[in-house]
């Protein structure tokens, strides 16, 4: 991994995203910790955003031997991952989608759950900020599968090693992340 870009987010993770506390957090899984991750203080800052996409595009995305022709995942956490991507892409000259997989299909209009263009997809490349029990990860994966989409590897920034990465496994994912928690302590 290019350690100019890897060792520049994580300097950007322990002095903006990690937080400890003695009075635990509750994380979206619905777990409580001591520890806390908010990637968005990565994906919701420009170069920030910019430096973690070439981190995926030129050393993490390579690695998994895959060709995808989209790159998403559950919306909120994955759609700053998905577009930085598609975007680091086009200037590389190659199309990759970015799409948003909504909680649940919408209410109006088409009803669609996934937006972009995912009718031209046949393979995506699941995306996460963080994976703790990899359950917004698999609902992700669960409506990309049933729109015929083929997932089969995932990315995120950070493996909290809490069986997440386990549970995708399970679902047919090979899940990689630049960070793993126990690095952070």
């Amino acid at each position: 991994m290019s350690q100019t870009y890897r060792n520049q987010l994580f300097l950007w993770m322990k002095s903006h995203v990690y937080r400890y506390s003695e009075a635990p957090f509750r994380l979206a899984s619905g777990l409580e910790s001591h520890h806390y991750f908010n990637c968005k203080e990565i994906t919701l800052h420009p170069e920030r955003l910019a430096t973690l996409a070439e981190c995926f595009v030129e050393e993490i995305i390579p690695k998994l031997g895959l060709d995808f022709q989209a790159v998403g995942g559950l919306t909120l956490g994955a759609d700053p991952l998905a577009y930085s991507i598609a975007l680091a892409y086009h200037r590389k000259g190659k199309l990759i989608y970015p799409l948003v997989v909504r909680k649940e299909a919408k209410g109006h209009g088409t009803g669609q759950q996934i937006e972009g263009f995912w009718k031209e997809t046949k393979s995506c490349l699941v995306v996460d900020d963080v994976i703790t029990t990899g359950g917004s990860t698999l609902k992700a994966v669960q409506a990309l599968r049933e729109a015929g989409i083929s997932v089969t590897k995932g990315i995120c920034i950070l493996n909290r090693e809490e069986g997440g990465s386990e549970n995708l496994e399970k679902s047919g994912i090979q899940m990689e992340s630049i960070f793993r928690k126990s690095e952070f302590f």
